[in-house]
């Protein structure tokens, strides 16, 4: 089946903007009721199912990508850190991404004497995500996925998947599906590939501040009564500030909402800012367990947050969910052009899983710091030489993800 866009502005080679890409679950050209067949559907529109859809039509497949949301630029739930590695490795839009950042502060609960890291290189940017993924699925729609919001996944039975929309039920039959509908998939439920059970829950508010002669920073609390298992953070581009906690949902002292309240009050890197009565809030699941093991089978596979591709440690999930998406979707390419049912164990989870073994350990090391006390001895080793090349290895290292190809 050879898969068009279904909307006609894009159709006519007019700008696909927002509005051009909110289709919904009764506008697909197939009657609500009826079964539609594609090569490939594709549940999520987040980044990885944007990335994953649009290779897939670019190969000539007839793929179809459904998201919940109305939106591609609401409830949006990542930082958009970008690290360097992903930077020179793919290409971005320029214009939805914010100024380098090259220098990082580490501060102990009490915030005085942080520990400075600058790098001679541009380290990260922040990804203006809503324009970005809207950037990245105009560029899908014209690769020739059908795009259709509004229509969440249900189930399936057999090779039939069922969703629904706004106008009633929608079924959709595929030769593979792709799961990329987040940290707590339910697609990888009905495939019964492997789940995340090892999760923080963070929050954060993104606002616009003004431009100083501060150069762009990222500041990371190390504070368990703040962050529990975790960081709180404040990331300074001179154009947005990005103010946000994570940490394990069962030890946040009096729930997540006032921890972040408490944190705002006193966050570092803000000094002179105000801030707006009207922000951004973003939040939701992160998986830090690491790979899962079992992210395919003979009916599909898993990508972004459902295969927990995201650093154990760090937590970053952007430059694993590019790169695990392109290794999806050669994958699924071949399995399709060959048509051998196999071809999907070549994605293998447990070989990718076993490259994180340094990062799990010292995820589960940062899991056991419970007290202030802990966390403030532990930068007394942070600022010894080795600490410092260690905290530079992590922070400013090539090693984020593997090469899953």
């Amino acid at each position: 089946m050879s898969a068009r866009p279904t909307d006609p502005r894009a159709m006519t080679g007019s700008p696909a903007d927002e509005a051009t890409l909110r289709e919904t679950g009764d506008d697909t050209g197939t009657p609500v009721g009826c079964t539609q067949s594609v090569d490939v559907l594709v549940v999520g529109a987040g980044l990885a199912g944007l990335t994953t859809a649009k290779l897939l039509a670019q190969q000539g497949h007839g793929v179809l990508l459904v998201d919940r949301r109305t939106t591609l630029t609401g409830a949006i739930r990542t930082t958009g850190i970008f690290v360097r590695r992903t930077l020179d490795d793919f290409q971005l839009p320029a214009d939805c991404l914010g100024p380098p950042i090259r220098r990082v502060a580490l501060y102990p609960p009490s915030l005085r004497r942080p520990v400075m890291l600058e790098s001679a290189r541009d380290e990260y940017r922040v990804g203006d995500m809503g324009p970005l993924y809207v950037a990245t699925a105009r560029a899908a729609v014209e690769a020739g996925v059908r795009l259709v919001l509004g229509t969440r996944y249900v189930g399936r039975h057999g090779d039939t998947f069922f969703m629904a929309g706004p106008a009633g039920p929608v079924r959709v039959r595929a030769r593979f599906v792709v799961g990329a509908d987040g940290a707590r998939s339910r697609v990888a439920r009905d495939l019964g590939l492997d789940r995340n059970q090892h999760l923080l829950v963070g929050a954060e508010e993104v606002f616009e501040v003004p431009r100083t002669e501060e150069p762009p920073t990222f500041h990371c609390v190390l504070d368990p009564s703040l962050a529990p298992g975790y960081l709180a953070w404040v990331v300074n581009d001179g154009q947005h500030a990005h103010v946000g906690v994570a940490g394990y949902a069962h030890r946040f002292h009096g729930g997540l909402h006032r921890t972040m309240q408490r944190f705002g009050e006193t966050a570092p890197g803000l000094n002179g800012i105000d801030r707006p009565d009207e922000v951004e809030r973003r939040g939701g699941p992160i998986p830090v367990g690491g790979v899962l093991r079992r992210i395919a089978c003979f009916e599909g596979l898993l990508v972004g947050d459902a295969a927990g591709a995201v650093s154990p440690l760090t937590a970053g999930g952007l430059d694993p969910c590019l790169r695990l998406s392109e290794h999806a979707a050669a994958v699924i390419d071949d399995a399709l052009r060959d048509g051998r049912t196999d071809a999907l164990s070549h994605y293998d989870g447990a070989t990718l899983r076993a490259r994180f073994r340094g990062r799990l350990m010292l995820r589960r090391a940062l899991a056991q710091v419970r007290t202030p006390a802990m966390a403030a001895s532990a930068f007394t080793l942070m600022r010894t030489p080795p600490g410092l090349a260690a905290a530079r290895r992590i922070l400013f290292g090539d090693r984020s993800f593997p090469d899953p190809s």
